[in-house]
């Protein structure tokens, strides 16, 4: 029996075989890439696309609520800032991006 390293080595090359490469050690990689894609990336892009469709036809009068859950109305639109009715006579300024939603009309009540 001998408990040097090199012979152990030597055994253990031997009894394991030669590895199996190529495709399918890389098959469960692109398995997840592909999975990642459909289930991450894919609805994300899907995501951003309609927000941004969105904003660009926000118009005057239409109601949302931005991102910190302020509910309004648009008095008017500018190229990257809106005017927003928050209540009777108080206006607040808003970055475009910051509307998370758009409301159904009746929804902000004035009185």
């Amino acid at each position: 029996m001998s408990f040097f390293i090199s012979d152990a080595i030597a055994d253990g090359a031997a009894v394991a075989g030669p590895q199996d490469g190529g495709l399918m050690g890389m098959l469960p990689l692109l398995l997840i890439m592909v999975l990642f894609y459909f289930m991450l990336i894919r609805p994300q892009t899907k995501r951003a696309k309609e927000h941004k469709n969105m904003v660009s036809a926000l118009a005057k009068d239409d109601e949302l609520v931005t991102n910190g859950g302020l509910l309004g109305r648009v008095k008017e639109v500018g190229e990257s800032f809106l005017t927003v009715e928050i209540a009777d006579g108080i206006e607040v300024k808003i970055q475009k991006q910051s509307v998370a939603t758009l409301v159904p009309k009746g929804t902000f009540k004035s009185k």
